[in-house]
């Protein structure tokens, strides 16, 4: 069977229909990713569908797909196409923005706007334990703001992780690369192996894909603010369901946090679904209402002060 190692990016320089291939951005286990020109040498993200378990391309240009593969690969990719048909009709700061998707090379490949900045994965590890409390209410209220535009499109991220959320030279957040999303578009048909990334894929990812819904993708925002916080991911759903030996956030940053905060991450990150947030608005609002408690007295410091002031006179 293919490995990751063995498929081989398209060459520096390559014409792929109007763009010109510059140098590949990433590899994932489904595609490839590069940072190409259009003919007004605009740069744009190209995505290239090419899952490794699948198809190898070690020499040439077309991915070679074993007859045993050929449904499945067929079949994802009508699922990729469809992915990028669906996210082209999405508009949203907060989103990746495709703008092109088209069939070349026997694969298909997703034209996305190209966006300066660094990865929340890469801040965290500068940050090095130091990311405050308001940067993580401002950039996961914002990302939320994305994340429920997308569900409102009938579509599932299913890969939510701080690799996947881009912060713009100006602090806003842009959620990457759906390239789960397409397990969500269609039941039938051959099934491709599904990917998980451990710490941020939600229980059901990996024992009950029929109770998939937006909870999921919530359990993986979750587990990105858990991972903000402390530097590190969360054990592995499939290893807490075993034995959960999470330590929740409410313990491990009481005091750093408030606890509004640190309980509305434990509330995310829930194995029971059915016990999470189940919408990303009921999530915004626990985010939006820790953060006017931050700024705003609560009666009971209006009371206090009251009181203070009766005793004083």
């Amino acid at each position: 069977m293919p490995s990751q190692q063995s498929n081989q990016p398209l060459p520096p320089g390559f014409r792929l229909d109007r763009y010109r291939i510059e140098r590949q951005l990433s590899l994932g286990g489904f595609s490839i990713v590069y940072l190409a020109y259009d003919e007004e040498e605009t740069p744009v993200a190209i995505k290239e569908y090419l899952p490794n378990s699948l198809a190898l391309r070690s020499a040439g240009i077309v991915p070679v797909v074993s007859e045993e593969h050929r449904n499945a690969f067929r079949h994802g990719m009508k699922c990729f196409f469809e992915e990028g048909r669906s996210l082209a009709h999405l508009s949203h700061p907060n989103v990746v923005r495709v703008l092109n998707f088209f069939r070349a090379n026997e694969t298909v490949y997703m034209v996305m706007q190209y966006e300066r900045g660094r990865t929340l994965h890469e801040h965290i590890r500068k940050c090095k334990g130091a990311i405050g409390e308001s940067f993580v209410r401002n950039v996961f209220s914002r990302l939320l703001n994305g994340l429920r535009e997308v569900h409102t499109q009938k579509l599932l991220h299913l890969d939510i992780k701080p690799a996947n959320i881009y912060l713009r030279t100006d602090g806003s957040p842009v959620l990457l690369d759906f390239g789960a999303a397409r397990q969500a578009l269609s039941s039938d048909g051959p099934s491709l192996k599904p990917m998980y990334t451990p710490g941020f894929a939600a229980p059901e990812q990996y024992e009950a894909p029929d109770q998939l819904g937006p909870w999921t993708d919530i359990y993986a925002v979750g587990a990105s603010i858990y991972t903000t916080m402390g530097g590190a991911a969360p054990p592995a759903a499939s290893a807490r369901l075993v034995k959960d030996e999470l330590v929740p956030a409410a313990k491990c940053w009481a005091g750093k946090y408030s606890k509004q905060l640190l309980d509305t991450v434990d509330w995310c990150m829930q194995l029971d679904y059915l016990e999470r947030p189940l919408s990303v608005f009921a999530l915004q609002k626990a985010l939006a209402e820790g953060g006017a408690a931050q700024h705003a007295p609560s009666w009971v410091d209006t009371l206090s002060r009251r009181l203070r002031g009766l005793i004083g006179k």
